[in-house]
């Protein structure tokens, strides 16, 4: 993981938030950039979707009902989950 963006609601703009930080990051990355994620509204977005075309960004998505096809990253947001709000007290904002 090399952005994010948190906000009240999933938004486009906050997701696109995190694209754009993830974009600075990773701009000067020799290799082939690939983003994983799931099905989530925003990711198949015209607009997103244009975003990674014009960086040569490859979109990688599970399809519908399939936790197998990302397993690898499935597996490491559910440890990253359990890490950071295990036994915490979440604050509203």
């Amino acid at each position: 993981m090399i952005s994010f963006d948190i906000s009240k609601q999933p938004t486009y703009q906050a997701i696109t938030n995190a694209l754009k930080q993830a974009l600075e990051v990773s701009s000067d990355c020799p290799f082939r950039r690939t983003f994983h994620s799931d099905q989530v509204w925003a990711y198949q977005m015209k607009n997103y979707v244009f975003i990674f075309k014009s960086h040569k960004i490859i979109q990688s998505m599970n399809r519908k009902g399939n936790c197998h096809d990302n397993s690898v990253m499935e597996n490491f947001f559910g440890l990253l989950k359990e890490e950071i709000y295990y036994g915490s007290v979440l604050q509203l904002f």
